[in-house]
């Protein structure tokens, strides 16, 4: 970093190069999918663990307020996560969500993480479980994750990868992303039925 970079100019450089980047047949993808999935009648399950599952709960209001999808995220009940991480372990409390909600071959799973789930280094194994769960009944898979994705950008049906650009910043790029990326998608045109309050406002102040 040069004496006259500093750290504000050097991230926002990163994050510049970061929407640069992303792919832009994957994000038009993920949105034909999601307006799809609508249209059938299907559940969109929205998975994230750390500030992931922050993202998560956001984005699930965005996709039923203004996407008009039936949409949730298991961390939103904080009772239910942590009987099932006490009584039966963390590797399985997504799967077990998902399982009593009776997942189904028409509703889509959407995971946001920034590695993407592997069970051989023990990260995130929640997300492999129910991915796997996914895949066996036939649900569609969306995933918006960082470094190379991991188990889910393996099976996902479509897959945005947010860039690495820099190593030492991969978490809040990723976690940054996720939530560009949602709200590209409850903003596109195949997706969005509802007008947003501060758009539905202009020119009346």
């Amino acid at each position: 970093m040069s004496a006259e970079q500093t750290f504000a100019d050097k991230f926002l450089a990163e994050a510049a190069e970061i929407v640069a980047r992303l792919d832009r047949a994957s994000l038009e993808k993920a949105a034909r999918m999601i307006g799809e999935l609508r249209a059938s009648g299907g559940r969109l399950f929205i998975l994230g663990v750390g500030g992931s599952a922050a993202n998560a709960s956001h984005a699930v209001n965005d996709f039923r307020k203004i996407a008009g999808i039936e949409a949730y995220a298991p961390t939103d009940n904080v009772s239910e996560l942590t009987a099932r991480t006490n009584d039966e372990g963390w590797a399985t409390i997504f799967e077990a969500w998902l399982k009593t909600s009776k997942l189904q071959a028409h509703d889509a799973v959407l995971v946001f993480s920034v590695g993407g789930g592997d069970v051989e280094r023990n990260v995130s194994p929640n997300l492999v479980a129910a991915l796997k769960l996914a895949k066996a009944v036939g649900s569609k898979i969306i995933g918006v994750v960082g470094r190379d994705g991991g188990y889910t950008a393996r099976v996902a049906d479509v897959c945005v990868l947010i860039p690495v650009v820099n190593p030492v910043h991969v978490t809040p790029h990723s976690e940054a992303f996720q939530a560009v990326v949602w709200h590209l998608l409850v903003s596109h045109p195949a997706v969005k039925v509802e007008q947003t309050k501060w758009e539905s406002t202009a020119g009346t102040q």
